[in-house]
């Protein structure tokens, strides 16, 4: 059995420190580099909080909208041949929900505070309820 402390807060103690005592002490190159170090480190926490959700709902999303299973990687495939095929296109609301969560949830890993994604948020995607990895297939 684990305990606390675990990685993201293992993590977000390298972030406070970084932002608290480092990143002060320098000045041009190595002050950004500090900056993009904690950047790196907040990326990889809301990978760890949120990536396991996104990817299982992902992968329920593609299954139904194949009608087959697989491995994430697999499914994209076969996604991505059946548009290049015209099996699936734009005019597809199932492809459109999902091409639309699949880019949400990237977004809210890699780039949270991107404008483009803070406007899609205010216009509700994801769905209310389902922000935090939680959507549903």
């Amino acid at each position: 059995m684990q305990d606390k402390p675990d990685i993201a807060d293992l993590m977000q103690a390298v972030r406070d420190f970084i932002g608290a005592e480092i990143a002060p002490a320098l000045t041009g190159h190595g002050a950004f580099s500090a900056r993009v170090a904690g950047n790196v480190l907040a990326l990889m926490q809301r990978e760890l909080e949120l990536g396991p959700g996104f990817r299982a709902a992902e992968q329920a999303r593609l299954e139904a909208l194949l009608g087959e299973t697989g491995t994430l990687e697999a499914l994209n495939r076969a996604l991505c041949d059946k548009i290049a095929k015209g099996v699936l296109g734009l005019e597809d609301e199932a492809l459109m929900v999902h091409l639309k969560r699949a880019t949400m949830g990237k977004l809210a890993i890699d780039q949270p505070n991107y404008a483009g994604y803070k406007t899609a948020q205010s216009k509700g995607w994801p769905e209310e309820g389902q922000e935090k990895g939680q959507e549903e297939g």
